[in-house]
């Protein structure tokens, strides 16, 4: 005759082992005050069940099971509150890390303030400042004003200051007008029916140049936008919406792949992605590598950074303006011989240039822009980089 298997059960004894197993367990572990009161209340009302069990022997066996089935509950709450504390935690991480490249910044900004400050100090004629950020250096240039030290902002105009004698950079507005015009002339937007989908990537918002470039792009495709031949279908066209603080390439890669994963996982079609820059237009890329598998779209960029000029070279990005930096310099150095000889200083625009206090003199290099097809002729034949730089 067989012999009937019986379910075993624990005993108080086990059960009382767990308690302080739950007990250990939730003291090392790194929750709020709210929920480590809640749960030890919990725990022991449990510990009383358990005592008056331990008093009725005869209904053991169903006061155990119940009692261990409040226990799992427990468990399952310390368990939850864990994950959220690990989540917690990993917050916290993430908040220190960007504390720390916010430190590591505003570090930069006070070496340069202190560069210049050393160089008036030790009695510069006058001043080319490329700024790191613009709004930074407002002390520093007090202090030229001061002793009338002329101000030329390099490429990147200082803000909020009247003490700015002089701009030089490329015309930035005309930047983003030529990559708008790419996009629209890529696409037969005056032709073609469509209506195609795009993307913008924009850039630093601490930069003032980069609402030049944004807006030149936009003038040239808003009014498309507007008749519906373009989409955009993230509905991000403000500039606030498609920034890239620092200009970051991860930062433009985390966007891009939130919108590929909230727009285009379904397959539709993505026909261009106007990118201000190239370090935002190499994120976009690797986004698209990742996590897109349509037909490859426009994408834009700026200053024929050498991964991007390969990836023209590649295919994988269509177009990159060029802004010789040679040609920028040589202008800079003409600009502080005219101040130094007393001469007129030579601009060619004395009205878009507002840092909020004047609008300054500025220079305006003209833009142009490089591919596949001129990259040798404008890269490789000036000079600016060698076959080799170019290589894979």
């Amino acid at each position: 005759m067989a012999t009937k298997k019986t379910k075993k059960v624990a005993t108080p004894v086990d059960q009382r082992e767990t308690f302080v197993s739950i007990q250990k367990s939730f003291a090392d572990s790194d929750i709020s005050v709210e929920e480590k009161l809640r749960t030890l209340y919990e725990l022991q009302k449990a510990d009383v069940a358990l005592d008056k069990i331990m008093n009725r022997r005869g209904e053991l066996p169903a006061e155990v099971e119940a009692l261990e089935e409040e226990i799992a509950g427990i468990k399952a709450r310390i368990s939850k509150i864990n994950e959220m504390n690990a989540g917690l935690s990993l917050s916290i991480s993430e908040n220190k890390e960007k504390a720390a490249a916010s430190e590591d910044a505003a570090a930069k900004y006070r070496t340069q303030l202190n560069q210049i400050q050393n160089m008036i100090n030790e009695g510069a004629e006058v001043l080319v400042i490329a700024a790191i950020e613009g709004s930074s250096l407002g002390s520093a240039l007090e202090s030229a004003k001061g002793k009338e030290i002329p101000v030329i902002a390099y490429d990147r105009l200082l803000m909020d200051s009247d003490a700015v004698s002089y701009y030089a950079t490329f015309d930035n507005y005309m930047v983003g007008t030529v990559q708008g015009e790419f996009v629209r002339d890529a696409l037969d937007l005056d032709n073609a029916e469509g209506p195609f989908n795009i993307e913008f990537t924009a850039g630093d918002p601490g930069d003032n140049n980069a609402g030049y470039f944004f807006n030149g792009a936009m003038d040239v495709l808003k009014p498309y936008i507007e008749s519906g031949k373009l989409v955009v279908p993230s509905g991000q066209t403000e500039f606030e919406q498609v920034a890239t603080p620092t200009w970051k390439t991860d930062v433009a890669q985390a966007r891009a792949e939130d919108i590929l994963a909230s727009n285009y996982a379904d397959g539709t079609k993505l026909d261009a992605w106007l990118c201000s820059n190239d370090s935002t237009a190499l994120g976009v890329t690797n986004a698209l590598e990742a996590n897109y598998v349509g037909d490859w779209p426009i994408i834009t960029g700026q200053d024929c950074d050498i991964q991007n000029t390969k990836n023209m070279i590649a295919g994988l990005q269509s177009m990159s303006v060029f802004k010789d930096t040679r040609t920028l310099a040589a202008q800079v150095v003409k600009m502080v011989g005219q101040i130094l000889k007393g001469e007129e200083v030579e601009v060619n625009d004395t009205e878009t240039y507002n840092n909020n206090v004047i609008t300054v003199p500025s220079y305006l290099c003209a833009p142009v822009f490089a591919n596949a097809e001129n990259y040798k002729e404008l890269l490789i034949d000036s000079g600016y980089y060698t076959e080799d730089q170019l290589a894979d």
